[in-house]
């Protein structure tokens, strides 16, 4: 499996299916708006988590992607996907409306994006439908979704393999407001400093086996 950040919420990820063939998917694209570069990318399954346009800009998609945009379980050339309700604040949708959690299992693996979600912790129905997951993605920069200290709580509610931070402050991103760095979470979570990779390229065999490791990618 490889993961790749494109920045923000967007991650692309490849699943090798047989010798020959490859199944991409795409996660939140976001539009010009991010400031960010918008990445040309290719899917066979594009997942959006809620309808915001920095999340959900699928003319940077090119193909006939399989679209997904909300709750349900799903089948698509050997991959399995469940949509999972949660919120985009911690008052049940009232200020930011509703996200949508993805589970992906593929390649053995269990990986989960949770989007912007904004609850400061998961509930026991959630945590239920999530399963035991190897790899989570989450949010990390606060403002408009969890911050640090609760992105921390969530990690242990859920107890992942690897972490990869997601939605913080980069260089050129305009939201409006300014999120937090990487650099609080790592911190938050007791590390001085990771290493940073490009992309991530993981097989069901090279997952830890005890210690939840952190993984940063560059966009």
């Amino acid at each position: 499996m490889h993961i790749i950040w494109h920045g923000h919420s967007c991650f692309q990820i490849i699943s090798p299916q047989g010798k020959e063939e490859k199944i991409k998917m795409v996660i939140d694209p976001f539009g010009e708006k991010v400031g960010l570069r918008v990445s040309k990318l290719e899917a066979d399954i594009l997942l959006i988590t809620h309808s915001h346009d920095n999340h959900s800009n699928l003319k940077s998609v090119s193909g006939t992607p399989f679209l997904i945009d909300g709750p349900g379980e799903y089948e698509i050339k050997g991959v399995f996907i469940r949509g999972i309700l949660a919120f985009h604040d911690n008052s049940q949708g009232e200020e930011r409306g509703q996200n949508t959690i993805y589970t992906i299992e593929t390649e053995g693996i269990h990986l989960c994006h949770l989007g912007d979600i904004g609850q400061k912790e998961l509930t026991d129905s959630q945590l239920q439908e999530l399963g035991e997951i190897d790899i989570l993605i989450i949010p990390v920069g606060g403002v408009y979704t969890i911050n640090s200290k609760e992105a921390s709580t969530i990690i242990s509610q859920i107890e992942p393999r690897i972490v990869i931070p997601m939605h913080y402050q980069v260089p050129k991103l305009k939201l409006g407001k300014k999120l937090e760095g990487v650099e609080s979470f790592l911190k938050t979570m007791g590390k001085k400093s990771v290493e940073k990779l490009p992309k991530l390229l993981i097989k069901k065999k090279d997952l830890p086996k005890e210690e939840t490791r952190i993984i940063v990618l560059n966009p």
